[in-house]
């Protein structure tokens, strides 16, 4: 079903911050780095954009984590950590670095690459591979935290169908500064099983895919043959197919991605190359 992301309103303090202002910085960031502000320190409490005043020793009992964010909503007092807890999994926005985009770890993975690059640097390189440009309609498997479809539109997309089926990852999304613009008309949210969803859609509807899965082991439906000829049969003639797949089972010598790419050359894809370690990038000719 359609999904209609709405972004929360109101600040995102991290531990970097409060020791900022701690040290008298008053020039600071309260949406991830997205943009700087002066702030104002009266009598030994924040003054919020908002005229919100927030004790400072509370806001250091409360922001511990370096590599956690914490939510404080506008208008209101309560802070909170940016984080869901189920019986199943335990999900959280994870700071990576002083002001840039953060990634979603879920049970302890993550859903960007963080090693020697930020997650803001995986999605250009994600978008870049799949040679997004002017007036693509693209087709953006397992939504995440929005950064590739948003990026898509950056590099001149019209339009953005992106798919996720776990509720709390877009809950997530929310109070993340960098997943606003999922709010854009020209992105559709589909709240569903990629792995189903995808028999819905007309053939040869879009011109790039991005199919951003998790790792196999979670979710190995969207690595099947059955899947990808769906991928095949939705993308248009000469369209391209972005295949993030990591590299699992490198360490035991799986020759994981070669078993992507001979499946997507048997679903359809006449023109297939490994990005080694990284992803698969396909063509319908």
């Amino acid at each position: 079903m359609k999904y209609i992301f709405k972004p929360a309103r109101g600040y995102v303090f991290t531990k970097h911050v409060v020791e900022k202002l701690e040290k008298g910085e008053l020039k600071v960031s309260l949406d991830l780095g997205r943009s700087l502000i002066n702030i104002e320190i009266r009598e030994g409490s924040v003054v919020l954009p908002s005229g919100l005043e927030v004790d400072l020793v509370f806001l250091r009992k409360i922001v511990k984590r370096e590599d956690r964010a914490y939510f404080m909503e506008e208008g209101k007092r309560d802070i909170f950590e940016i984080s869901i807890s189920t019986p199943e999994r335990y999900y959280k926005l994870m700071v990576v670095a002083p002001y840039t985009a953060p990634t979603l770890e879920i049970s302890g993975i993550h859903m960007h690459r963080i090693k020697s690059v930020t997650p803001l640097e995986d999605t250009l390189e994600k978008v870049k591979l799949a040679r997004i440009k002017k007036g693509c309609r693209v087709l953006d498997i397992c939504t995440g935290l929005g950064y590739t479809a948003i990026y898509s539109l950056k590099k001149g997309a019209s339009s953005v169908v992106t798919v996720e089926k776990d509720l709390n990852v877009l809950e997530i999304a929310r109070y993340n500064p960098w997943s606003r613009e999922l709010a854009d008309d020209r992105i559709e949210v589909i709240l569903a099983d990629a792995s189903e969803y995808i028999h819905e859609l007309p053939s040869e509807s879009f011109d790039r895919i991005i199919h951003d899965p998790p790792r196999f082991a979670l979710a190995g439906e969207l690595y099947s043959l059955a899947f990808y000829r769906e991928l095949c049969r939705v993308l248009r003639s000469g369209g391209i197919l972005f295949h993030y797949t990591g590299y699992p089972g490198a360490k035991r010598g799986l020759k994981f991605q070669a078993g992507v790419a001979a499946r997507l050359r048997r679903a359809g894809f006449l023109q297939v190359k490994i990005v080694k370690d990284f992803a698969v990038i396909a063509r319908k000719v």
